[in-house]
């Protein structure tokens, strides 16, 4: 994999048209000052020995040498070997709720909006935890992998939407399940399973699948997103209904959420406005024995500028050599 060091000056390039156009505008304003003393035809007859041929030979060889001189100062690199990194950390598998429910306006702008910037900032504070993304509604799915590519949780993140799972619902036990096959074959001992959700299960049962969980070694933690009171559902600018016409409210159900915490060992946290409450989760979780991870990594480059400049070495070298002239022969001839 060729991987630029100093790409910024790979901008440099962006040179080489202008040194056509310039070239164009020296000969232009070269064939006026000719004009001014008489017939350009007479006047090229004086200057037998003047090539405008070679001239831009000349250009065309100062060009590629430019090219290789500037992708030589970009220090090209080439991965060399691949090392294997360890890591110290947990494994933690975000299961985030994206049914209709999480459309309800608790939360500015809506709850899974508010949900998505609250992990959004959780990876920004990991540095060695492994993260994976699960999103469930009537059934579940790995949105993103277990991975220390946080920039790649941040894409995958952003992307999610109630779309993103076409079953409406709400089946928290087998958005666990899913999460506990997810976790990577290295981990044994620090795993956790945060989910995310307003509670409303409709599917499953959550509390026996966060038990199991439990039996594994996993611990399962639980925010309940929105409010006991509850609120409607906007959808394509009206409020969702049900099938008798009447306005469909959507509520917090905690006991659900106490109940899978408490049978997965872990801990249960109201999200608020202000404090979502992911931060006393990962406190929580930080308190687990750390598990070393493995991956094979490009560890060192070689670095191939050499080449490139030697390159440009001989293409300015040859342009040098070539000049403006016409050779003797081409003279003589004449």
């Amino acid at each position: 994999m060729l991987n630029f060091a100093q790409s910024q000056y790979l901008l440099l390039l962006l040179l080489i048209p202008f040194f056509f156009v310039i070239q164009a505008l020296v000969l232009k304003m070269r064939r006026n000052r000719i004009r001014k003393f008489g017939d350009e035809a007479l006047v090229s007859q004086l200057m037998p020995s003047y090539s405008k041929g070679k001239v831009w030979v000349r250009l065309v060889l100062f060009s590629i040498g430019f090219f290789f001189f500037v992708i030589g100062l970009s220090r090209p690199q080439i991965g060399a070997k691949l090392k294997e990194h360890e890591t110290k950390g947990a494994e933690i598998m975000i299961v985030l709720d994206v049914s209709n429910s999480m459309l309800a306006e608790d939360y500015s702008p809506n709850r899974l909006e508010r949900a998505k910037l609250a992990i959004s900032r959780l990876v920004d504070k990991l540095r060695e935890d492994r993260i994976g993304l699960i999103v469930f509604a009537g059934n579940s799915f790995v949105q993103l992998p277990i991975t220390t590519d946080y920039v790649s949780a941040k894409m995958f993140l952003n992307s999610i939407t109630t779309g993103s799972v076409p079953v409406q619902g709400t089946a928290i036990g087998e958005a666990i399940n899913t999460a506990m096959r997810s976790f990577s074959v290295q981990s044994e001992k620090s795993r956790a399973v945060i989910v995310i959700t307003d509670g409303e299960n409709h599917e499953d049962d959550p509390v026996a699948a966060a038990k199991q969980a439990a039996e594994m070694g996993v611990r399962v933690y639980t925010i309940g997103v929105g409010s006991p009171e509850g609120k409607p559902i906007p959808m394509d600018g009206e409020l969702l209904k049900d099938k008798d016409g009447e306005i469909v409210v959507t509520r917090l159900d905690e006991k659900v959420l106490q109940d899978v915490a408490q049978a997965g060992n872990g801990l249960y946290v109201r999200a608020g406005n202000s404090e979502f409450g992911l931060n006393p989760i990962i406190e929580n979780i930080d308190r687990m024995e750390d598990e070393k991870y493995s991956s094979i990594v490009f560890e060192e480059y070689d670095e191939q500028f050499m080449y490139f400049l030697g390159i440009a070495l001989f293409f300015f070298v040859l342009e040098m050599l070539i000049g403006d002239r016409k050779s003797k022969r081409h003279l003589f001839n004449r």
